[in-house]
């Protein structure tokens, strides 16, 4: 059986796609949907003079600005429909997360199976809502107290302004909650990654031009500029071990009788990724970060002010924010671990089933055992995901370069291929299984 499943992983290439007509459809959904996204990236908000504002969004780059534009895709830098990309949603679900695990009453309702995760879903939308709206406003507000070389960023501000602004931003966050939500279910992967992921790749040709025109200017030299190419391939060759390294907990099953025969007890293993929460903790993190500084940035302070230090601060590259970013993505990897993987669930499931660790009591003990080896590979998990994301900080903030080569960025698109990539793989087996049933079956009635 071990061979056959080998096998049919070895066949199972992107050749078999054509016969795929279901992978094939929800390929082809999921391209779609993405060129949706990326044509909503263009359509501007009304009342804004782009010319004013690309100069002011020049001024104001190399920081806050600079990450929350790569997460839209380039969308906050033309100022569209989607400036806040799926940020909010992702804001509203920890927000969520944080209060399910702190609110019985929410994590009752978690436990009642399908119904109760609708339910949170829809109140995690609502907040969506909410935050989208809050955010949508402080933007306009900011929009309006903008100057330019030329006039205001604003043709014709006041009320009326801030309303369609809000309006428009806040359908344009909604859209893209349904559309992930779309992608996830009629598609391949995850919609929310990959609708991050593909912001993140259309804007990395105009990201290699500038580094080039970066090197033309003399900011680096040619051997500075091997010595960063080098340093992303190796951080994604890193990325790609750490992602696909696990521990292979034994799990040992006793003999057991079925009708009339005595099955042997067989041994398998019970498989805990090094990084557990995958790209979940960095995009938290930068999601929390600019949600408070998302209205200071567009504030047009001056500096004097406390809210114009504390955005200072938390600039890109400066060591508040490098410390803070650092700290959330630790407590993320920890928090979310414990949020998909429950060792005490795990341990009663094993012991349902008759199985055991080697060594170790079923029961609590088995938990016990579980929580401890899951805490100590999700430390090395955690200090990975620092590490990966802080290493490339410290080049960017050096050469100035575009934030699509920074640690997030790459770790986003590298997780979310091989994420897609074995989803679609996964496709590929089932399907050619069906082909071996029904092989196996017509051979059957030509005996």
């Amino acid at each position: 059986m071990v061979s056959a499943v080998e096998q049919l992983a070895k066949n199972a290439n992107f050749g078999a796609l054509s016969k795929a007509t279901e992978l094939k459809r929800r390929i082809m959904f999921v391209l779609g949907a993405l060129l949706v996204y990326r044509l909503g990236t263009y359509i501007p908000v009304p009342g804004i003079d782009p010319v004013v504002w690309n100069e002011i969004f020049s001024q104001k780059g190399g920081g806050i600005l600079d990450m929350f534009n790569m997460f839209s895709g380039g969308a906050l830098q033309r100022m569209t429909i989607f400036a806040l990309n799926i940020m909010p949603y992702i804001s509203a679900s920890i927000i969520m997360q944080l209060a399910t695990s702190m609110s019985p009453k929410l994590e009752a309702m978690k436990k009642e199976g399908e119904t109760g995760r609708m339910k949170i879903n829809q109140y995690t939308r609502y907040f969506t809502v909410l935050l989208a709206a809050i955010q949508a406003y402080g933007l306009a507000v900011g929009l309006e107290q903008m100057q330019g070389s030329t006039g205001p960023a604003v043709i014709d501000a006041g009320l009326f302004f801030r309303i369609s602004t809000v309006i428009t931003i806040v359908g344009g966050t909604v859209f893209l909650m349904w559309l992930g939500e779309q992608i996830t279910q009629r598609g391949v992967g995850n919609g929310i990654s990959l609708i991050i992921f593909a912001g993140i790749v259309a804007e990395l040709p105009r990201a290699i031009v500038s580094t080039l025109e970066l090197g033309r200017q003399g900011q680096f030299n040619f051997l500075e500029l091997l010595v960063i190419a080098a340093l992303i391939v190796g951080v994604i060759t890193f990325i790609v071990f750490m992602e696909r390294a696990q521990r292979r907990v034994i799990v040992q099953y006793p003999k057991r009788q079925v009708g009339n025969q005595m099955m042997m007890g067989e041994q398998n293993f019970l498989p805990l990724k090094l990084n557990t929460a995958g790209v979940i903790p960095p995009i938290f993190a930068s999601s929390l970060l600019l949600l408070p500084l998302t209205i200071v940035g567009f504030s047009g302070a001056d500096g004097g002010d406390f809210t114009a230090a504390i955005s200072r601060w938390l600039q890109h590259g400066q060591p508040a924010y490098m410390f803070m970013y650092g700290a959330l993505i630790m407590f993320f990897a920890f928090f979310y671990t414990a949020i998909v993987f429950n060792p005490q669930e795990n341990a009663d499931m094993l012991k349902r089933y008759g199985g055991f660790i080697p060594g170790i009591r079923p029961g609590t003990p088995t938990a016990e055992h579980l929580d401890y080896v899951l805490t100590r590979i999700t430390t090395i998990g955690a200090l990975y995901l620092v590490f990966i994301c802080l290493l490339p900080e410290f080049m960017l903030s050096r050469y100035s370069l575009p934030f699509y080569f920074g640690g997030t960025s790459l770790l986003i698109v590298v997780t979310v291929t091989l994420d897609t990539v074995g989803q679609i793989h996964s496709h590929l087996i089932a399907h050619q299984y069906e082909g071996l049933i029904k092989k196996s079956k017509l051979r059957g009635k030509r005996r």
